[in-house]
């Protein structure tokens, strides 16, 4: 039986996130409180494992603080029983939630006459920090558009093999901030910059033109090489180790061109070898 417990931020994408899973031919629950995990896990799931054997459970700051403090309890007993259990968290950058609150008009679960919406978001990240800590992947949506979004979770959880690990790709560019749910993350702004080239300015590292400068780069041909032997050190290390997800991000300026090439190339050859390779150019709309 399968498991998933959908938190985050409010405004974060944890609705789309569900309505992605139940297309998957998950049950899903929003809101459930988490004092009634266990007699749902006891007196639900374990008694109709046909109806329930693919779950999706949504918990988030409406439970009440004094109850979150339990989820690591429940977590454990979850598990204890044979149940697959796996945490997706989803955040977002406090600017892009103060954005989306702005232009949808939407209540803030936790503000009130004495709560402003600022506030609210600090204290929802302090009351769902238990839940964080048991995350096994993290998504982060400030840069995600809803059908990204729903890629991400169909490719992440809904149809992945889960006897694998799964791994994601992933080019942005620096000016436009780290990407917070990397693993890994590979600065690749020390090579040749297409950008300064004119008739490539515009191309990205999808493009023929761009490609054939980059390959005939000494140094892009390093930088891929010692990344490629690091991964496939230790990427065999974190599935020993029962990882069900890796990102690796590569960045560059504006995430248009060497990023781009490298993530794809990287792609490439990681697909031999691994069953679930996902593929994410953050900058590339």
């Amino acid at each position: 039986m399968k498991l998933l417990i959908v938190s985050g931020l409010s405004g974060s994408g944890k609705s789309i996130a569900l309505d992605t899973l139940e297309d998957c031919n998950y049950y899903c629950i929003d809101n459930l409180p988490v004092t009634l995990l266990p007699d749902f896990i006891n007196h639900v799931m374990l008694v109709d494992k046909t109806t329930y054997a693919k779950t999706a459970i949504g918990i988030d700051a409406r439970n009440q603080s004094e109850s979150l403090m339990s989820f690591s309890d429940n977590i454990n007993l979850i598990r204890s029983k044979g149940i697959d259990c796996e945490v997706i968290f989803m955040q977002a950058e406090e600017a892009t939630l103060l954005k989306r609150y702005s232009e949808t008009r939407r209540r803030h679960p936790l503000t009130d006459v004495n709560i402003p919406l600022k506030e609210a978001l600090s204290i929802e990240r302090e009351m769902l920090t238990p839940i964080a800590r048991h995350a096994n992947v993290v998504i982060d949506t400030s840069r995600t558009h809803y059908h990204q979004l729903r890629e991400l979770i169909r490719e992440h959880i809904g149809e992945r093999d889960v006897m694998h690990i799964s791994l994601q790709f992933q080019s942005f560019g620096f000016k436009h901030g780290v990407p917070l749910d990397a693993d890994f993350v590979f600065d690749a702004r020390s090579l040749p910059n297409p950008h300064w080239i004119p008739e490539l300015r515009v191309l990205t590292g999808k493009d023929p033109m761009v490609i054939d400068f980059l390959k005939q780069q000494e140094l892009v041909a390093e930088f891929f090489h010692d990344i490629s032997l690091f991964l496939e050190r230790w990427i065999p290390r974190f599935e020993a180790e029962g990882r069900s997800y890796l990102t690796v991000a590569i960045g560059c300026t504006g995430g248009q061109h060497r990023s781009v090439y490298l993530v794809d190339a990287l792609v490439r050859q990681f697909k031999q070898a691994y069953r679930n390779v996902i593929i994410r150019h953050r900058e590339l709309h």
